[in-house]
């Protein structure tokens, strides 16, 4: 189950990927789509969170930072 960390409330636009950069701001850069290259990120929030490790940081639905604790070590069936 995610936990949310920090209200951002951002507004996503259609063709752009947001994601938590290492220093704990969210970044939005433009998808690459067939001949059209991608890149480009620019920080349109800067939260500064900390990141713990064994959690994954990530945008939810409303636009704010959550992080939900990463699967590891799982049996081999």
């Amino acid at each position: 189950m995610a936990e949310k960390v920090v209200k951002c409330g951002i507004k996503r636009k259609k063709g752009y990927l947001y994601y938590v950069s290492k220093k704990g701001d969210v970044v939005e850069t433009k998808m690459a789509r067939g001949k059209s290259k991608g890149g480009g990120g620019k920080v349109i929030c800067k939260c500064g969170v900390k990141k713990q490790k064994g959690y994954l940081y990530f945008i939810d639905k409303k636009g704010d930072v959550s992080k939900a604790k990463m699967l590891r070590g799982r049996k081999k069936r």
